[in-house]
């Protein structure tokens, strides 16, 4: 027999010692159970921070898209937000599908090939102007033709007849066939062979009232004046012959001219470094051998940042002579 007090130590041993168990026990089982409990608190931040993170890029993406097409008339309803245009139902008018570091603000590829094949299944046609860059035809199911033109210049007269026979094909074989036409921005190039097919349908008459007309179309006046028409001037002036080759030379190459330069005048310059002139013409065009220019029909000199150096009668004489 124990004495008193020892038995009183023991009983308290054997009521605490359960008690101590259990607390060691649901410790150890509490802390697995607490690390679960902070890994998924701490997924679900890290995937609440990437969804705002990639939110907050595709809204980057959409702001300096809309930047660089500037106030070009986009589509912008039934789930896009693209630089496109309609020029009319059956002429699209865009800036050029990219892919890469490019989709970050110019149109994503996918998006134009998912756009065409919601609206215009089977029944679209891609004609890609820029001579510098292409990309692979599979995303529009291999229905894409390209004429080399490079940027800021003409197209050779052999090519826009070439590119009106291909649309006037395309064309008449469903009237629901469209044509969606590119270049790097949508706008110089396009405007040119755009208006070139609108002259050669008959839709305008005029050189003048077809590059009137686009420019009207592509141009978002809601959001700025700034015309998004073509606006370089020999662009222009290869519509008109594009004109001239449909009324005087029922859609062939006119006869070729060879002239040789007699002289070359310049008129009311008073210094041009850092700010060149250029034109593009056609001696088949050229009326009494003779092509005189004003500042407005020069590229270059007719925009008006320019008019510090070119003034009001600047212009450019070029007189030939039979070879």
């Amino acid at each position: 027999n124990s004495p008193p007090g020892v038995q009183d130590s023991l009983v308290l041993q054997t009521l605490i010692s359960p008690t101590v168990e259990s607390r060691l026990s649901l410790t150890e089982g509490l802390c697995p159970l607490l690390m679960v409990t902070l890994f998924r608190v701490l997924r679900i931040v890290i995937l609440i921070r990437i969804f705002r993170l990639a939110s907050q890029k595709k809204q980057l993406e959409v702001v300096t898209r809309r930047m660089v097409s500037e106030n070009k008339r986009r589509y912008m309803k039934d789930g896009f937000d693209l630089d496109l245009t309609y020029v009319t139902d059956r002429i699209i008018a865009m800036s050029f599908p990219s892919s890469g570091k490019q989709s970050f603000y110019r149109n994503p590829i996918e998006e134009v090939a998912r756009f065409l094949d919601t609206k215009h299944a089977d029944h679209y046609k891609v004609y890609n102007l820029c001579s510098e860059k292409g990309y692979d035809p599979k995303y529009f199911h291999y229905r894409v033709e390209r004429i080399f033109i490079d940027d800021h210049n003409v197209p050779a007269l052999q090519d826009m007849l070439k590119f009106t026979a291909s649309v006037r094909e395309w064309m008449s074989q469903d009237e629901k066939n469209i044509i969606a036409i590119h270049c790097k921005g949508g706008k110089g190039r396009t405007g040119t062979m755009v208006c070139t097919w609108l002259i050669d349908s008959d839709q305008f008459e005029s050189a003048k009232e077809s590059l009137d007309y686009f420019g009207e179309r592509r141009t978002d006046r809601s959001t700025s004046t700034k015309f998004q028409g073509v606006e370089t001037p020999s662009q222009s002036r290869y519509v008109g012959y594009y004109e001239i080759l449909k009324n005087k030379y029922n859609l062939r190459l006119p006869p070729e001219r060879q002239l040789k330069i007699k002289n070359l005048k310049i008129h009311s310059i008073y210094g041009y470094d850092d700010c060149p002139f250029f034109f593009w013409f056609n001696t088949s065009f050229i009326e009494n051998n003779r092509l005189y220019l004003p500042r407005n029909e020069l590229d270059n000199p007719h925009k008006s940042k320019t008019w510090k150096v070119y003034s009001e009668t600047f212009a450019v004489e070029v007189n030939f002579i039979e070879p």
